[in-house]
């Protein structure tokens, strides 16, 4: 809420103070994000946003634990149903510490298999103008999952026609279908992109072999869509067969020494999706100039996919200037090399070709 308007009433007569940024931060949440994709989420952070107790509760964490997904996660995987949000503050208030504890000793690694459907014409545009296969390293990995484009089955809608690719008879039946909506002249391929090597850094890499990791994977798919929980089971499965390489630590400190492990005859590609937002202005300052420099030596190709927040930094920089962030607000822009190529569903869900 804009500083010098008047405090959100709540149903208790209380309100919440006007200058809020984690109230705003939830309330942004609740009426852009969660609309359309989760009504459940919606009203939940709305009502979180409304509640002066809770935020206050909120505030005592440190800033990087308080965004909406972690907490709403922590919660699904201590067992909170779907349901009115008076049922769910009844929940935080009995598990409160639980909830809390979760909170501080997990991170939203959210690991979207859908993404792959909106970095597949890209991955498959290097591989043809290289005339190499692909080896793909990505930053901010969690468990792995979208490193596997080529193990995917996909169906590109334009409104008119619906263009299928398939990993092929030995893992069509295996494979989750990942659906995605387009517009624009999306270069949507004739073909899978051949991947031969695949690896990921991560500061706490999730393990598909270890149940417990996978049942906070699954808490942090929204309720109602049981598609995506379907699909990630289905890529869980898949990754477990040909784990790739994840390597526990700081991007910035990791990339380098990863990157020179991929094979030299391949086209290497880094990329990453919803992960710059939990850098400083500082890190994501060094990391473009990692990837510059790898450019230059390695020849690699940087795919962006990332929210609103790479168009304003901490610092004030505008990373893209060309592109209105308001057309972005609750998608991610997709960037190669830096240029803007497409704007993206956050879970894969539509791709708009620029």
């Amino acid at each position: 809420m804009p500083a010098g308007q008047d405090p959100q009433p709540t149903p208790g007569g209380t309100a919440v103070p006007a200058g809020s940024r984690t109230a705003a931060w939830y309330r942004h949440f609740g009426s852009v994000e969660a609309p359309g994709s989760s009504p459940c989420y919606a009203e939940w952070t709305l009502g979180i946003a409304d509640d002066p107790q809770l935020i206050a509760r909120i505030d005592r964490w440190p800033h990087h634990k308080r965004q909406p997904n972690l907490l709403l996660a922590a919660a699904r995987f201590l067992g909170a149903e779907p349901g009115p949000f008076a049922q769910f503050r009844d929940f935080l208030e009995a598990r409160w510490d639980d909830v809390s504890s979760t909170v501080l000793t997990r991170s939203t690694q959210t690991n979207e298999a859908g993404r792959c459907a909106t970095l597949l014409p890209s991955l498959a545009a290097i591989s043809v103008a290289e005339a190499k296969p692909l080896a793909l390293l990505e930053v901010g990995a969690s468990a792995g999952l979208a490193l596997y484009p080529d193990r995917y089955g996909y169906e590109y809608d334009d409104g008119t026609t619906v263009s299928r690719l398939s990993p092929g008879p030995d893992g069509a039946a295996a494979a989750p279908v990942l659906k995605c909506v387009t517009s624009g002249a999306v270069p949507v391929p004739a073909a899978l992109p051949p991947v031969v090597w695949r690896a990921g850094v991560d500061l706490n890499p999730l393990d598909v072999g270890d149940p417990d990791d996978v049942a906070w994977l699954e808490a942090l798919v929204w309720p109602e869509q049981e598609f995506r929980r379907a699909r990630l089971r289905q890529a869980v499965a898949i990754a477990r067969q040909d784990p790739p390489l994840l390597v526990a630590g700081d991007l910035n400190e990791q990339l380098l020494d990863l990157a020179a492990q991929a094979p030299a005859d391949t086209a290497l590609v880094v990329f990453h999706s919803a992960v710059m937002g939990y850098l400083t202005a500082r890190g994501r300052a060094e990391f473009r100039q990692t990837m510059l420099h790898l450019a230059a030596t390695r020849g690699v190709h940087w795919l962006s996919n990332e929210g609103h927040m790479v168009i304003y930094q901490e610092d004030g920089s505008n990373v893209v200037p060309e592109v209105d962030p308001q057309r972005i607000m609750g998608r991610f822009l997709l960037t190669h090399n830096g240029h803007p190529v497409a704007i993206t569903g956050p879970h894969g869900q539509s791709l708009e070709w620029l």
